[in-house]
């Protein structure tokens, strides 16, 4: 986990936003990240010490006047990997942007060693205010990061820009500035999600697959500290990991070139994608109209086969993984599909399991490798099915 043991310095000012903190700590401290609190007087009004001790599991810094507490500033801005600021209202950041120094907030700010990130929140025209901007620039000239103010509805009533950026999104921030202070990482390919072969402008032939075990894989991928591209189908689902990057695609033969494109650099390929075997050899510029026919032919070609053509040009340092769906004598068929596309692994799976397959939130596979052991997964949900496999392939 990216956050996994970062030391974060949560400074709250007071902006009625403030009510959010809890929840923002909450979500930091569940990523497995150290969460030290400073509560401006100003935030005190908007929420509890009390509160915010019970969610971050430590004694809220409060006052430079408190003799038990005064010189942490110090002590803080030598302990943090990240400093985040969030609410920060428009009179904090006019203090910060001055290099002014009255609480124990602005103190720790000043002492600081590591990066600043700041979530400003006030209403729509003090956030458009020249002043405001004004201290913006000069935050960010500081080198400050800002995570910027959503839109929406605001304390006054108002709509527009203004209110503090979203807990999770604020976590998401800082798990992508964490990612990318990590040294080059090796890379993976994963495809996930169906295909559609188009018929007309309207029509195409899918199948129901929804992407969610290749996003699944993909992300434990990325938490096993690769750098993953996804290429990925027409599907409702997505992935927000800053350690995915997604390359979207609709059918079989864009999902064919992206492969062959990213395959080169990566170290281990999963292919997870519903790829349609067949798509029509000629699509229709309009929309095909019913007429007086009851039946109609389509004229279907074969589409290349994206796992054996990457058997074909795999180097011995790559691992190439392939899925197989069975209906019937699963094994056996795993098995001709393992050599025939000269595959490292294949994972099956069938639909005759309860809970397998399409459409669910859970998932039970055995992996066959190349060297012929077979592992069975017991049915667990696809996100633990995708660790498991992740883990299975990296050890063997």
């Amino acid at each position: 986990m990216l956050l996994q043991g970062k030391k974060i310095v949560l400074g709250i000012s007071g902006s009625i936003a403030a009510y959010k903190a809890p929840e923002l700590v909450r979500q930091l401290v569940k990523k497995g990240a150290e969460v030290q609190v400073i509560l401006t007087e100003g935030g005190q009004q908007f929420v509890t010490p009390l509160a915010l001790a019970t969610v971050s599991r430590r004694e809220v810094m409060l006052s430079m006047t408190d003799n038990s507490q005064w010189h942490n500033h110090v002590a803080l801005g030598l302990w943090a990997d990240l400093f985040i600021i969030a609410p920060c209202s428009a009179n904090l950041l006019g203090k910060m942007a001055n290099g002014l120094c009255d609480n124990m907030l602005l103190a720790t700010y000043l002492s600081a060693r590591c990066e600043t990130a700041i979530a400003p929140a006030m209403d729509l025209d003090m956030w458009q205010h020249p002043a405001v901007q004004h201290n913006i620039s000069r935050l960010k000239a500081n080198g400050n990061y800002i995570i910027d103010p959503e839109t929406g509805e605001l304390a006054s009533g108002l709509t527009g820009q203004g209110r503090m950026a979203a807990p999770e999104n604020i976590v998401s921030w800082a798990e992508r500035y964490f990612y990318q202070q990590r040294p080059p990482l090796q890379t993976a390919l994963v495809t996930a999600g169906p295909t559609y072969e188009p018929i007309d402008p309207v029509r195409f032939i899918g199948n129901h697959s929804t992407g969610k075990m290749g996003i699944a894989l993909a992300e434990a991928l990325a938490d096993a500290g690769y750098s993953v591209r996804l290429v990925l189908g027409p599907s409702s689902c997505s992935t927000r990991h800053p350690g995915i990057e997604t390359i979207p695609v609709t059918d079989a033969a864009s999902m064919y070139e992206a492969c062959h494109r990213y395959f080169p650099q990566a170290e281990i390929a999963i292919l997870a994608a519903a790829v349609a075997d067949f798509t029509p050899v000629s699509v229709a510029e309009q929309k095909i109209k019913k007429g007086t026919d009851e039946t109609m032919q389509l004229h279907l070609a074969q589409t290349r086969d994206i796992l054996a053509s990457l058997g074909k040009i795999k180097t011995g340092t790559q691992k190439l993984v392939g899925f197989a769906l069975e209906t019937n004598d699963a094994l056996d068929n795993a098995r001709a599909k393992l050599e025939r596309k000269q595959a490292d692994y294949i994972v099956l799976n069938t639909l005759q399991d309860a809970g397998a397959g399409f459409g669910h939130d859970t998932n039970k596979v055995t992996i066959l490798s190349r060297q012929g052991t077979v592992t069975e997964l017991p049915l667990q949900s696809k996100k633990d099915i995708a660790r498991a496999i992740v883990n299975h392939i990296l050890i063997s």
